[in-house]
């Protein structure tokens, strides 16, 4: 499949057209593009809440004296537990998924728009390139404390890393292909062709990462 077949991108009456708001600048995107953001941000989303119920529940056990196990913690490596109890879980000062609560369900809002014929001006899709990176830079960098720091796994967590990077990606490949994000013609033919190389490789690494890093207990 190539990227034309994946988002076909009209602009606001036609490209170059002048579209019914006056608006030439205005850009749409096909129903495969628009149905991945709205796919990729129901991943994202359901991991957040289903990480808030339990830390609700985490907290609830401390005030009560009890004790609470999530659903996800299988083992020493996958313990979801180890990983809302760390520091990193709220790194910036309240719980993490409460901010994917908030920017998965923004990425569905603009997926289910895109279904329904929005189209939206070059500040908007750079907007929305700017948030990926960000939300894909911040999975990285818990990635990197998951493995690295905490030592442990979240099966949640890694469903939200697989769904940003593919978010991110075609974001990035859609904006680049409608010349939204300035690019040399040899890279955008190149994006189109072969859009879906980098999100395989990219997952397909951070797989490799966990496998190398956890070997032992893999093997033993």
């Amino acid at each position: 499949m190539t990227m034309t077949e994946l988002d076909d991108a009209p602009a606001a009456g036609g490209r170059g057209e002048q579209g019914p708001g006056g608006d030439r600048e205005a850009l749409g995107s096909g129903r495969a593009f628009a149905l991945m953001l709205v796919i990729t941000g129901a991943a994202g989303l359901l991991a957040a809440w289903v990480i808030t119920l339990d830390k609700f529940k985490l907290l609830e056990a401390k005030v009560e004296g009890t004790t609470f196990t999530p659903a996800c913690s299988l083992n020493p490596v996958v313990s979801c537990g180890n990983i809302m109890e760390s520091d990193q879980a709220a790194a910036f000062g309240f719980p993490n998924p409460m901010l994917g609560l908030v920017t998965y369900g923004m990425v569905v809002a603009i997926g289910v728009a895109l279904l329904a014929g929005a189209r939206f001006r070059r500040w908007y899709w750079l907007g929305l390139n700017a948030g990926t990176l960000f939300g894909v830079g911040f999975c990285m960098w818990l990635m990197y404390q998951s493995l690295y720091v905490i030592g442990s796994l979240c099966l949640w967590c890694n469903l939200a890393w697989v769904a940003t990077i593919v978010m991110f990606s075609y974001v990035t490949v859609h904006n680049v292909r409608n010349r939204i994000i300035p690019a040399p013609d040899g890279l955008r033919r190149a994006l189109a062709e072969f859009h879906w190389v980098v999100p395989v490789v990219w997952i397909g690494a951070i797989g490799m990462l966990i496998l190398t890093r956890w070997w032992d207990f893999w093997t033993s």
